[in-house]
């Protein structure tokens, strides 16, 4: 056949939670397979450093200082990719947090509204411009795009010290399925 399935060859890619971990990987991997990348994390000294790496494999890089919890942080991003490169390809929501606690009952609301903000307001509201911008016919040529969702089996079965999180991720799971209904 000889056609590359994992060629993204000038597709534009953001990776939130970008900077280290999984995400750092999935960048690397936009990079090597043809794509610039937007690195999107709360740590900008990270993003930075991250890509040079990128560019260094000769691809373009955006590093952005991203906080997924903050609805300004997401419309910021939204609009930073868009100025930068006209167009999204595929949108990894990968930042997430899932912070230990010693007992359901010790969960106070700051630390609840936190969990809930960075795993699932965040996703919605950057997939929710993204997702649109990708439907509709102003995506810079580009014809659609992917919205990815990282979610954890903690979002059908949490364990004892994860209920938040895992509520959080069954709401990404919900999400994706109704973006995928809304905008396909």
């Amino acid at each position: 056949m000889g056609t590359d399935l994992f060629d993204l060859t000038d597709r534009v890619a953001v990776v939130t939670g970008g900077s280290r971990g999984l995400g750092r990987e999935m960048v690397r991997a936009f990079a090597e397979h043809g794509a610039d990348v937007v690195i999107a994390s709360r740590k900008l000294d990270a993003c930075e450093a991250l890509a040079r790496e990128v560019e260094g494999l000769g691809r373009r890089a955006l590093p952005i200082a991203y906080h997924a919890g903050v609805w300004a942080d997401s419309d910021r991003l939204y609009a930073a990719v868009y100025d930068e490169f006209g167009r999204c390809d595929v949108l990894v929501n990968n930042a997430g947090m899932s912070p230990l606690y010693p007992s359901i009952d010790a969960v106070d609301e700051p630390l609840y509204d936190k969990v809930m903000d960075v795993n699932l307001k965040g996703p919605f509201r950057l997939s929710a411009l993204v997702g649109t911008r990708m439907a509709g016919p102003d995506n810079g040529g580009s014809n659609g795009g992917s919205i990815i969702f990282v979610s954890s089996i903690a979002g059908s079965r949490p364990g004892p010290n994860e209920l938040v999180y895992g509520a959080a991720k069954a709401g990404v799971e919900n999400l994706t399925y109704g973006l995928a209904r809304t905008l396909g």
